[in-house]
């Protein structure tokens, strides 16, 4: 009796252990802003879970088709939209979905959906219980289609963008201008437009107006703004924005973070990398400015200036200061970008060039308005203590439709 009642218990135990539930973890983006799932496909049994955690970024993970990758799948879920500020280190929102059978469940961040920057597109797409290797439902098949329909959203918007620059600019004589001195020879600035489109959630819809820039993404609906945090200079003296170019949606915010030296974020013009923009019809100040934000070396506590964008123009950003020899912050390359389309001639490689040629120590047509009055290097700050400065600003739509002037 007493040996029964053991192998009883422990077919109890062994019976237990065959049911028992296993979690699979997958990452949702990165740190560094990769656009994927970590792992990429994984193989589950009926009862597991699948917890997806999302970091930087804003991504989904919405469940789609073989047939049809980067599309919503019909009664398929879908974990919204989940903004990760750049800053943010632990806490990430989770996301659970419950495997019910062995059938493949094919997943995508639908963020960008439809246009040239949709991570699907790019290949942000995650499958459970895929078919093997070499198989017709293999999951590099489904991610080569899901990379097929982003080449072909790609190649539009290139066509797109070609018919557009050809009515702008039928001759070569009007594809190029000039810099704002100094007779380089730049791409022309590409014409914006405004436009108005209906954008529809689950709970609500509504109209957004923005300024469209040929081969910048069309904006998508974010559950919160994005908070994109910008170090401004650094301890050991770097004159560096880090990072130095990003990609926003409207009403995400660039929270400009000054560290040590003395550093300014000042909104310029592709075509005068290194001046405060203005208006070139009136020669009035248009531009954004954090103004001089002393930091000391022993500082631990830093200055914030936010900016909130309210479209996918191309922003462009650079530092005033200069050294004590005279030397250009930004024309040793201290610049930094919002939304430029790398894929274009006036992409951030060729602003900060630009503003090396124009403004560098070699450069024999430096500007010299582009400075201003610095200030002290040890301010306010140069104990390290003391309250967090933080100013905000908002760069509206009139701005941006105003800036369009000094691009021409």
């Amino acid at each position: 009796m007493f040996a029964s009642a053991i192998s009883f218990s422990m077919g109890l135990v062994l019976a237990s252990s065959a049911v028992a539930q296993t979690i699979h973890d997958v990452t949702v983006g990165s740190s560094n802003g990769s656009l994927t799932y970590n792992p990429e496909a994984i193989f589950a049994n009926p009862g597991d879970q699948v917890v997806f955690h999302f970091q930087q970024k804003n991504h989904t993970a919405s469940q789609s088709s073989f047939a049809d990758p980067c599309a919503l799948k019909e009664g398929g879920f879908d974990s919204g939209f989940n903004p990760v500020p750049a800053n943010q280190t632990d806490n990430f929102p989770t996301f659970t979905i419950a495997v019910n059978d062995t059938n493949p469940i094919w997943v995508y961040c639908r963020q960008g959906a439809g246009t040239p920057a949709s991570h699907c597109g790019q290949g942000m797409v995650f499958a459970v219980n895929c078919g093997a290797d070499g198989s017709a439902n293999s999951f590099d098949s489904f991610k080569q289609a899901a990379l097929a329909e982003g080449a072909a959203l790609q190649a539009a918007a290139a066509s797109a963008s070609a018919a557009a620059a050809a009515t702008a600019a039928p001759t070569d004589s009007t594809a190029w201008t000039t810099a704002a001195y100094g007779g380089v020879t730049i791409p022309a600035a590409p014409t914006e437009s405004v436009v108005s489109d209906t954008i529809a959630e689950p709970s609500s819809t509504w109209v957004s107006v923005y300024s469209s820039y040929p081969g910048s993404a069309a904006p998508t609906p974010n559950a919160q703004p994005v908070v994109h945090t910008i170090v401004v200079g650094g301890a050991d003296g770097e004159l560096t924005f880090s990072p130095n170019s990003i990609s926003a949606q409207p009403e995400d915010i660039v929270s400009f973070e000054f560290h040590q030296k003395n550093h300014t974020a000042t909104q310029s013009s592709f075509a005068d990398p290194c001046r405060i923009l203005t208006n070139a019809s009136t020669n009035e100040v248009i531009g954004l400015d954090s103004g001089f934000q002393p930091v000391g070396a022993n500082a631990t506590v830093f200055p914030t200036w936010n900016v909130t964008v309210n479209d996918t123009a191309p922003l462009w950003f650079y530092c005033k200061q200069h050294t004590p020899t005279g030397a250009s912050h930004c024309g040793s390359g201290m610049v930094f970008a919002v939304n430029a389309v790398s894929n274009s001639a006036r992409n951030f490689s060729a602003f900060q060039a630009l503003a090396m040629q124009l403004n560098g120590t070699n450069a024999t047509t430096a500007s010299n308005s582009s400075s201003g009055s610095s200030g002290s290097s040890t301010g306010a700050n140069n104990n390290g203590a003391g309250a967090r400065s933080s100013m905000n600003f908002v760069l509206g739509l009139g701005s941006v439709l105003a800036m369009a002037a000094t691009l021409l």
